[in-house]
């Protein structure tokens, strides 16, 4: 990339291309009641809220916020509806049943269909398109991978999740360059995250739920949530704050903060999808061990996002955090990697922002009985889908409706909390690095890196 590029591209604000003004909403300044109070207005809070009143109507529900509808991660992230658990199934297995983790895919498949379908059926326009999910091999260690992916994932009794493509067929996918292979799921919709949420939040209000925005919550106690310069009493309580759970009191080490950062270029023109294929909705990656994640927009754009940025000591959350030039020009550069022809193709957008992950690297969703707390979340960035399905889950516990997916292992799952610090910034950024050293590793001995693989034994992630 050119030194003009690269200028351009770090003067940028933060901005994501999903974000688009809307009428602010009023803030809470006195105290109500209410029969379920929602902590966060992001996807999570969304969809349970909308699940909750589709099944009772006559819900009170509030919905707290501390900024605005869809400011967290529901409007800064990649925009993969996709079937993925950040952990291996066969962890999950290890962790409840082989039949529980063949269910839990089941459904997570499911989902990708059921976020399609409420979109559709209450006219959310939100650029949904499931076109799958491909995931391209460019070097050997990558290739045998994506074979030992495939075979494993029928091994456990999916033969129809993933799909080996050879070098031919992923060409005719995709034009990136040195593919060698691939693997391909049908279970992934790419949606535009903004309009998602706003939509759905013009939908449950709609459906009469309230939405407080610049209303940040400072204790939550069995039956009340006090805001700065308000109260809501309710006997339901669903902490939907994602990341943002570790800056409230008795949940600081529940969850950490890890940051995505993104870019968006300007629209390609048709001949230039047409040669390299991007005439589609598909969601893509390489099989890279530093997760990077790509879509093309509804109006011709190319969304390339990646992970690298660092922890920050405290699980601190800023928006100067949201920019760093170092990681945006390893997207940038990775991005020419992918498609040499895109070199001078025009970034218009750069952003980040935080996403949450628990110790065991596992979601969660939940209700505390004696409390009357419940909460959904912890999703590792495979948060689009996920939250609905958290929605539908909360909807079932809050109102004692008895579905099969109130028993899937997620279900009031309890993960460790994470380590004090110093212990936590040092652990988590080395295991940064370790990961960022394991692409570098099998650049140099073209063989599956060791380093990877004692991280994926640790975490289960994969």
């Amino acid at each position: 990339m050119n030194e003009a590029l690269t200028d351009e591209l770090m003067k940028l604000p933060n901005r994501p291309y999903w974000y688009e003004k809307s009428d602010e909403r009023p803030s809470l300044k006195s105290e109500i009641d209410a029969d379920v109070v929602i902590i966060g207005a992001g996807y999570t809070g969304l969809w349970t809220a909308y699940y909750l009143l589709k099944s009772s109507p006559s819900l009170r529900i509030v919905i707290l916020e501390r900024e605005y509808a869809g400011f967290g991660a529901s409007g800064r992230n990649g925009g993969w509806a996709s079937a993925i658990f950040p952990i291996s199934l066969a962890k999950v297995a290890k962790n409840s049943s082989h039949q529980s983790a063949l269910y839990l895919q089941q459904v997570m498949n499911e989902t990708v269909d059921e976020v399609g379908r409420v979109l559709a059926s209450e006219n959310i326009q939100a650029d949904y398109a499931k076109d799958g999910f491909l995931s391209i091999a460019r070097t050997a260690p990558q290739l045998q991978r994506a074979k030992a992916a495939v075979q494993a994932s029928k091994d456990f009794g999916l033969p129809d999740q993933w799909y080996f493509l050879d070098q031919k067929e992923t060409q005719a996918k995709i034009n990136v360059s040195n593919a060698l292979g691939a693997v391909y799921t049908p279970h992934c919709a790419v949606v535009h995250p903004g309009k998602l949420v706003r939509g759905l939040a013009k939908t449950v209000e709609q459906l009469g739920a309230k939405i407080y925005e610049k209303s940040a919550v400072t204790t939550i106690t069995s039956g009340k949530v006090t805001t700065l310069e308000g109260i809501v009493k309710a006997p339901i309580i669903v902490k939907a704050t994602e990341s943002y759970s570790c800056q409230l009191e008795g949940y600081k080490r529940s969850v950490i903060p890890l940051y995505s950062l993104v870019l968006a270029t300007e629209p390609l023109s048709a001949s230039v999808k047409n040669t390299l294929k991007l005439n589609h909705r598909l969601a893509f990656n390489d099989m890279r061990h530093l997760r990077v994640y790509a879509q093309m927009t509804a109006d011709g754009r190319l969304i390339f996002g990646g992970r690298g940025a660092p922890y920050h000591f405290g699980s601190t959350i800023s928006s100067d955090f949201d920019l760093v030039d170092s990681v945006h020009h390893a997207i940038r550069t990775t991005l020419n990697d992918f498609f040499p022809t895109l070199n001078q193709l025009k970034v218009t957008h750069r952003w980040g922002g935080a996403l949450g992950v628990s110790r065991d690297w596992s979601p969660s969703v939940g209700l505390d009985r004696q409390t009357g707390i419940a909460w959904g979340g912890h999703y590792v960035g495979d948060g689009v889908a996920m939250s609905n399905l958290s929605g539908r889950i909360l909807k079932n516990l809050i109102l004692g409706i008895q579905e099969p997916i109130n028993r899937l292992p997620i279900v009031n799952h309890a993960s460790p909390l994470w380590e004090p610090e110093p212990l936590r910034w040092m652990g988590i950024n080395m295991g940064l690095s370790a990961t960022a050293f394991a692409d570098k590793e099998e650049k140099i001995t073209n063989r599956p890196s060791t380093v990877a693989s004692a991280l994926e034994a640790l975490t289960g992630a994969h």
